[in-house]
């Protein structure tokens, strides 16, 4: 599962999920799209490729897509192929039986490619068009595609209309443009809000391979985008995730009305590990996205509802004081796949002693869980053995900035993670939006080498990529710690789930049964 996350979408009763497969190998090569399909977004089959590269318009490539359902219920899916000559063109792909649930068989349409570069585009700096939208001035369906602009080095965001998704204008002027963030791709652009008086615009930035995204303002009419916020425009301010995430995805589920969203998440291990293992990637938990009604400066994302399916053998540990300086461990019977709800306050006293400002922390370059402040760091230690052995660090810390204000911040520590020495090993992580009165929150999911983490319902995430070699299995560990230099910490809820597997089963050449 090389890379990103195609046409997710709701389809007669099942969600479907097509993602850049390399059928030959587990490096980058051969990019055709897998299919998989679920019930409820956790137990998953996987189906036969749903797209190969076989034509003279994606013979290097079926690349990155999105599904559009119309109004009668059908199917449409654009997506960028990379032609014979390697040039970037857009195609049209239809259920060849719109009756089939399971969306086995696809037809390529006679018409492709529907979209070539256009004028002052490079040919391979066009790719990745969004779920398209219906306008109801002109009645014709807009879509987003992806480019840059070389001469300022600005990444920008293109508008294209049609009234059969086999014909296209692109419509004149950039929906929206910001200089130094070079190629964007992957861009998803939908509304947010009771009222969807805002629209998200997100671009994977391929310079630097994450997932930024914007609040603004859309203007039909006028083509424009416009940020709420200048100073958090895409590229510049907010993520979607602030660890291992990127070409991100979303879709509409009529059935619960929610958006959900996927990301690809990559390894950090080596090629050559890659290559030894048999296989590479995976897709992050399905989240849901909405906006932050509280703030309305961030999107909340929180791991979908059927995720808790999962759940089995809580214990908890709530009630718990620990002192600066201190670790606690957590009797667990077992901690390599666990979904934890935790909730921190600080000590007034401690919090009230803290006058001087520091503005200067960071989560990449402070230092990690092992650099001791007046508040923090404090959390858990994930995937951990005693020490000095592995762990995974996920812990909050808490600076005082010039104008007296609490800051606080949100952070993996990666850097001992493994004691396997061909993986990159990083602190990440961002500062989180905390109101007053609020607890410190957080939410973890541990499956093995993954940890993906939701702070404070979901106004911040983090996701790491770890490849532990001695924390595994029943050696695998939790504590709680307060790496602090003042001041206590009460864990004021802590409620650890063991987690189920979650099975994927392949398609078998016999298998018509239509309930899975």
């Amino acid at each position: 599962m090389h890379a990103d996350p195609n046409g997710p979408v709701y389809y007669r009763g099942w969600y479907h999920l097509f993602y850049q497969y390399n059928p030959e190998g587990a490096v980058w090569g051969n990019i055709a799209w897998g299919h998989a399909v679920s019930r409820d977004l956790v137990h998953w089959r996987h189906l036969p490729l749903a797209l190969v590269p076989d034509r003279w318009y994606d013979v290097n490539g079926v690349w990155t897509g999105s599904a559009t359902v119309l109004p009668d219920g059908s199917l449409v899916m654009l997506y960028t192929g990379s032609t014979n000559a390697s040039v970037q063109v857009q195609c049209l792909a239809l259920p060849a039986d719109p009756d089939d649930s399971l969306l086995r068989n696809w037809t390529k349409h006679d018409a492709n490619p529907v979209l070539l570069p256009p004028p002052r585009i490079g040919h391979r700096d066009f790719r990745d068009p969004t779920t398209a939208w219906f306008d109801e001035s002109d009645r014709t369906w807009r879509t987003v595609i992806g480019s840059k602009d070389n001469r300022g080095h600005a990444g920008i965001a293109l508008v294209y209309k049609t009234k059969d998704f086999v014909r296209y204008d692109l419509i004149p002027g950039l929906l929206h443009r910001v200089d130094g963030t070079g190629m964007w791709e992957c861009i998803d652009f939908y509304p947010v809000g009771d009222k969807e008086e805002l629209h998200v615009m997100k671009a994977s930035m391929d310079d630097d391979r994450h997932d930024y995204y914007a609040l603004g303002k859309y203007d039909a009419k006028a083509n424009t985008w416009t940020p709420i916020d200048p100073e958090a425009d895409v590229g510049l301010g907010l993520r979607y995730d602030w660890g291992k995430f990127y070409a991100s995805k979303t879709f509409y589920d009529p059935a619960k009305k929610r958006r959900v969203l996927w990301g690809w998440v990559g390894e950090t291990d080596s090629e050559r590990a890659d290559v030894a293992k048999g296989w590479a990637s995976l897709q992050s938990l399905p989240r849901t996205v909405a906006l932050d009604d509280k703030t309305r400066t961030n999107l909340l994302q929180w791991p979908v509802e059927e995720v808790e399916t999962l759940r089995m053998n809580s214990t908890s540990f709530s009630g718990i004081t620990i002192d600066h300086g201190s670790v606690f461990p957590l009797s667990l019977r077992r901690a390599t796949q666990l979904d934890i709800e935790a909730t921190f306050r600080l000590s007034p006293s401690a919090v009230a002693a803290l006058t001087e400002a520091d503005v200067t922390y960071n989560c990449s370059t402070s230092g990690g869980a092992a650099h001791r402040g007046a508040l923090g760091p404090f959390g858990l230690l994930l995937l951990a053995t005693p020490n000095p052995g592995e762990q995974t660090a996920a812990y909050f810390y808490v600076t005082r900035g010039t104008d007296g204000e609490l800051r606080t911040h949100f952070c993996h520590d990666e850097s001992r993670s493994s004691k396997a020495n061909d993986i990159v090993k990083r602190v990440v992580g961002s500062t989180v939006p905390v109101l007053d009165g609020e607890g410190l929150s957080m939410r973890v999911l541990v499956d093995h080498s993954i940890v993906e983490s939701f702070v404070m319902g979901g106004r911040s995430t983090v996701t790491s990529r770890v490849y532990p070699t001695e924390a595994i299995y029943a050696k695998a560990g939790v504590f709680i710690f307060n790496n602090a230099t003042a001041g206590a910490v009460t864990v004021e809820k802590l409620v650890v789930h063991e987690m189920d597997r979650s099975y994927n089963q392949a398609f078998m050449d016999d298998d018509t049964t239509t309930d899975l």
